[in-house]
């Protein structure tokens, strides 16, 4: 089976191209947002294969997977041919409704011919879908092991653009957490954000790395914080509870599903987040047992085995 999937998620579609297919990914000569081609800083398998838009056009297509609203009209352009009329599709939704939490209708919302696969249950409680046929398929983690020493008393922080996405991913709330612990703050653009918050640069380092030397960088810090207010749940959270850190993040969207009862602190009052914080500075005992329970949870609920079942079974309900 060939499948057609625009590299977007990086995170996310390292994880589905482990699948058991053929996996069409775009790429254009500038490698812009509509061609980054194969990942240069995952490890993909042999069978994700490059096309350019004109290799698309007589490209052999059994599914296509879309993620974003212009990917319909792209698809169209670049291989000739409608999702979801001339070739089976399903459309893959990563975000939480941004303009409003109950009014937002998806962009999909008018059509019955293409499934509307969401990565949540709280996305899909939110989102307004209409005739569109949903479905859930929660995140799936390739286990990076369990790696979390917790030798640096210090918080990690995961966050893409924190300048330009603001109280959209809590950034004006790592001033308060630099107060009860030391940060480093992983993701791309992140660099100046300590002169950005008025910090001095050791409360707030930050630091862009590969993947697999950033999950080694995470794992030396004591604790992760997640001060996200609005994303979807996001795969930084899980692959920190996969190292074994114990977490402490705010109860918004689904985090209360992902960290169980002694995996980690979840709540949306400051003052039980920074005694959260201070008690596994304090106490590394703590910290590494309530990392090892993240991580079973973690490797219970959001496994890459169950994630690439349930991809699996719908792609041959929608090819059949």
């Amino acid at each position: 089976m060939n499948i057609l999937v625009w590299h977007v998620h990086g995170s996310w579609l390292t994880a589905f191209v482990q699948g058991r297919a053929t996996f069409l990914v775009p790429v254009t000569e500038d490698r812009g947002p509509d061609g980054l081609g194969r990942a240069r800083t995952w490890q993909w398998p042999d069978t994700v294969l490059e096309r350019t838009p004109e290799q698309l056009r007589d490209a052999e297509i059994d599914l296509m997977v879309l993620q974003r609203p212009h990917e319909l009209e792209l698809a169209h352009r670049w291989t000739g041919r409608r999702p979801g009329i001339d070739v089976p599709a399903v459309y893959v939704e990563h975000n939480s409704p941004h303009e409003t939490a109950v009014d937002t209708r998806h962009p999909l919302a008018g059509r019955s011919d293409i499934p509307l696969v969401h990565v949540t249950h709280f996305n899909h409680l939110m989102w307004d879908a209409g005739r569109a046929p949903t479905t859930v398929i929660e995140h799936g983690i390739i286990d990076p092991g369990h790696r979390w020493t917790g030798e640096e008393p210090r918080a990690a922080v995961v966050v893409n653009e924190p300048v330009r996405r603001g109280r959209t991913t809590g950034t004006d709330l790592l001033p308060r957490f630099a107060s009860w612990t030391p940060l480093d703050v992983f993701g791309m653009r992140t660099e100046g954000l300590a002169g950005h918050l008025g910090l001095p640069p050791e409360r707030c380092r930050s630091r862009d790395l590969a993947q697999d030397d950033l999950h080694t960088a995470m794992a030396r810090c004591r604790l992760y914080v997640h001060p996200i207010r609005w994303t979807s749940l996001g795969l930084s959270l899980l692959e920190a509870m996969f190292l074994g850190m114990p977490v402490v993040a705010l109860d918004t969207t689904e985090v209360r599903e992902a960290v169980p009862e002694g995996a980690g602190v979840v709540s949306n009052r400051l003052e039980v987040l920074g005694s959260a914080v201070r008690a596994f500075l304090a106490d590394p005992g703590q910290a590494r047992r309530t990392g090892e329970a993240a991580r079973a949870a973690a490797l219970a609920r959001y496994g890459e085995r169950r994630f690439l079942d349930d991809w699996e079974r719908l792609i041959k309900e929608v090819t059949r």
